[in-house]
């Protein structure tokens, strides 16, 4: 018989009044999110493949990297982002302590960007509403964005069928 064990705040968060709203804030993830798992699934049945997740030497730890093209892709929650299309409000308890929260993960998102691109990345931001509303349409701007890299390797693979056949090319 395990005993449940209290919660125990970081102190940086002002303390919930609702152990239920404490729970859910608390079971919220950062890696591997359902918009994130439906992108992903999505990439991989369109035949593109090859990226790498959470890279901890990129800035920012993107979601979703092609290494090789130096595309870094992030799937953002609308909520914790503060997404543009959307205008979500904000908390109705301890507003300003939201307001900062958000302010600065924004500010954070943007340096994390910012890095990427100094280091010459492409950096594409996906919002969890994009997904929801046109999947398909966020899988072919990563295709964009990649160059087609799906046609490049098939042209590739036909090359090197040919040479294996001890035909010439000339």
């Amino acid at each position: 018989m395990t005993k449940k064990r209290p919660y125990i705040r970081d102190k940086r968060s002002p303390k919930s009044k609702n152990e239920a709203v404490s729970r859910v804030m608390r079971a919220n993830k950062s890696k591997n999110t359902k918009p994130e798992m439906l992108l992903r699934k999505a990439l991989w049945k369109h035949g593109l493949r090859g990226y790498r997740l959470h890279q901890r030497h990129l800035p920012g730890r993107p979601d979703i990297a092609f290494t090789t093209k130096r595309v870094a892709i992030f799937v953002n929650g609308c909520f914790w982002h503060r997404c543009p299309h959307c205008q979500l409000s904000l908390p109705k308890t301890n507003t300003t302590f939201w307001e900062e929260k958000f302010k600065r993960n924004v500010a954070r998102d943007q340096d994390k960007q910012a890095a990427l691109t100094k280091h010459n990345w492409k950096v594409a931001v996906i919002w969890e509403c994009q997904i929801k509303e046109d999947l398909q349409e966020q899988v072919e701007r990563i295709r964009q964005l990649l160059g087609d890299i799906a046609r490049y390797e098939l042209e590739r693979e036909d090359f090197l069928n040919v040479a294996e056949e001890g035909e010439t090319y000339r």
